[in-house]
């Protein structure tokens, strides 16, 4: 029910996620075009981020009140997680227009100009991948910012003259996967920063059955829990696992998504049930198997693997870190004892008894 991305018209049978990965938090075309649809449409509807949530209708009311815009806003967090969804309904409870862009595609101040000095006054600009935008840009949007004023630089040398250009009071909405990219002078700009936290299974169970009763399917609570249980806490993978549960009950069984049908139709797209993928289940098996548990350097085990160095350090490992199951180290990657459980394997002596135990017990 929140996710990200800049909705757009694409089939419903596109590829599952980033490089045909269905638990891949990244927003394809099929992913944006359902999720214009089953987008909550104000702070009510939203389900999770209880913290965040609450603090910016306290920002949001406040400006209401005072009749003013709204103070700029920069929500950090994994893709998936709703920040497109809030910027839209941050627009949507202030009465404004939304402008939305992204910073890779702002590679020029002069890009950024344009866009500032078309907004109308109270418009909220979404600025997704804040981080990726260029330096000069950047620089022009502390002015714009702080004094809603931007220098229009013309002609080049000694003959260039700065021309102020006074902007409207606007709301900017940045969105970063990596705010630690952002430098101080710019987070410093933003009145309220929130930080959005991956959801607990019962806060997925919610959004499931909500996407389920937009897509008109019926699902049982169980079948939602085993669906949660395997979202990787981000409702984008629940709304693209409910999706496919959703086609394999109509082909398979009657239409009903239950805890049977669920975890048969996710078995058949090899996602088992702590949300581990094809890929993920490799990196474990080749680490474990290989080489003993590690500790193995990452460029030998994207070898094992079959897989380039960078999908292995960006896309398998940090769910995998972040569920336990492996752990980066100065010597190399080493699998956890949650590891072996998981795959059902002993570990061998060493690894009980001691040798990489110490690595868990420093």
């Amino acid at each position: 029910m929140n996710w990200d991305e800049t909705p757009s018209a694409t089939a419903d049978d596109a590829p599952p996620g980033p490089g045909g990965r269905l638990v891949g938090a990244d927003a394809d075309g099929d992913d944006q075009a359902v999720e214009a649809a089953l987008r909550p449409k104000d702070l009510g509807e939203f389900v999770g981020q209880e913290r965040v949530r609450e603090q910016l209708d306290l920002v949001l009311k406040a400006a209401r009140q005072r009749g003013g815009t709204a103070d700029h806003v920069l929500l950090s967090g994994a893709p998936g997680l709703g920040k497109t969804t809030l910027s839209m309904i941050i627009a949507a409870e202030m009465a404004a227009p939304i402008r939305i862009t992204s910073g890779p595609a702002i590679q020029h101040a002069g890009d950024l100009a344009a866009i500032l000095s078309s907004l109308a006054e109270g418009e909220v600009l979404f600025l997704d991948e804040i981080h990726r935008m260029s330096r000069p840009a950047e620089e022009m949007l502390y002015m714009a910012m702080e004094d809603f004023r931007v220098d229009v630089i013309v002609g080049k040398g000694p003959g260039a003259t700065a021309i102020p250009l006074e902007l409207p009071p606007f709301t900017l909405v940045g969105a970063t996967t990596r705010a630690g990219l952002l430098p101080p002078p710019l987070r410093d700009r933003f009145g309220f920063t929130g930080h959005m936290e991956f959801y607990a299974p019962a806060e997925l169970e919610r959004v499931i059955h909500r996407s389920a009763g937009l897509l008109d399917v019926t699902i049982d609570a169980e079948g939602a829990s085993e669906i949660a249980g395997r979202s990787r806490g981000t409702p984008r993978i629940a709304n693209r696992l409910l999706r496919r549960v959703r086609d394999y009950a109509q082909v398979k069984a009657d239409g009903v998504i239950t805890r049977e049908i669920a975890a048969s139709a996710l078995a058949v797209y090899d996602v088992d049930e702590r949300g581990l993928d094809r890929l993920d289940r490799a990196v474990l098996s080749a680490l474990l198997k290989l080489f003993g548990g590690g500790p193995v350097g990452l460029s030998t085990l994207a070898v094992a693997v079959g897989e380039e160095r960078e999908t292995v350090e960006e896309v398998a490992e940090p769910f995998l870190v972040r569920e336990g199951l492996l752990a980066r180290t100065p010597r190399g990657r080493i699998g956890t004892p949650a590891a072996w459980a998981h795959l059902g394997l002993t570990p061998p002596p060493q690894t009980a008894g001691g040798g990489q135990a110490g690595l868990f017990e420093a």
